[in-house]
Order: structure tokens, then C-alpha cells, then sequence
């Protein structure tokens, strides 16, 4: 199949595709005696599996190593488990830490926001940073 219809059947740029093969991520397209791609049906699974694979977090050097040179048919299932148990085990730590991100960041609003009615901006500042520092030096207590 010619680059237009694999674009349009997988939802990715012809210039995305290309990109892919470029990068060793997609095998070589066979050359058509007029220079237009000619694309296995084999790339619509390779593309999908690049593009999942994209959206959960795998970095394109990390597809491409885990990509099965001889093909689909060819997987290490050992080695891709233990790259997708890692993988998840990078995005439940991100979560936690994205987890105490957004606690701090709420903290933190609220305590600006407790501004006592009579207090000025200025001061409400210098008693935000007092209150933080006295944190920091308890935190490293």
C-alpha cells in the first residue's frame, strides 16, 4: 500500500511514517520503479504497536530496541515483559510523585490564601516564605 492510504488507515502524518522508517522503527518500504513506497500490511500492526507504545510512555529508542528485528513473529516475550514491568513501575512512581506535587501545590494555595483580611500582600508574602522555611528547617530536622 502506497504512504497515503497507510497514513490515512493509522491516523499518523505520511512525514511521521517516513520519520519511523527513517529511525529504524518501521522496516524499509519496497521502492516501486517509480520511487513511490509500497508498504506491507505487516506495517499497519508495527505502526499501531510504535504508536501504543508511544502513548504509555516508551521513549522511540526504547521501541526500537524492544522491536523484533525478524519481525512480528519474533518477539523475546521475556525481555518485552520486563521492559513493560518496568515501564509501569517508572509510571506508578511518577504518579506518587505527581501525587505529592499536587498535595504541595494545594498547600500552598491555601496557605496564601489564608491571608488575614487586614494583612497587605507584602506581608502576606513574608509570612508565606516564614511559614515555608520554618518547613524546610523542620523537614531537615
Amino acid at each position: 500500500m502506497k504512504i497515503g492510504e497507510l497514513s490515512q488507515r493509522t491516523g499518523l502524518a505520511p512525514s511521521t511514517i517516513r520519520f519511523y522508517e527513517a529511525k529504524g522503527l518501521l522496516p524499509a518500504a519496497h521502492r516501486q520503479p517509480n520511487g513511490y513506497r509500497d508498504y506491507p500490511e505487516s506495517s499497519l500492526a508495527m505502526l499501531s504497536i510504535i504508536a501504543n507504545a508511544q502513548a504509555t510512555g516508551f521513549s522511540l529508542e526504547e521501541i526500537k530496541s524492544l522491536l523484533p528485528a525478524g519481525g512480528l513473529s519474533s518477539w523475546d516475550h521475556s525481555r518485552l515483559m520486563q521492559a513493560l514491568h518496568e515501564k509501569l513501575q517508572e509510571l506508578e512512581a511518577m504518579h506518587l510523585k505527581l501525587k505529592k506535587s499536587k498535595r504541595d501545590l494545594q498547600a500552598l494555595i491555601a496557605l496564601i490564601e489564608a491571608k488575614p483580611a487586614a494583612m497587605d500582600c507584602g506581608d502576606n508574602a513574608r509570612r508565606v516564605m516564614d511559614v515555608l522555611g520554618m518547613e524546610v528547617r523542620r523537614g531537615s530536622a
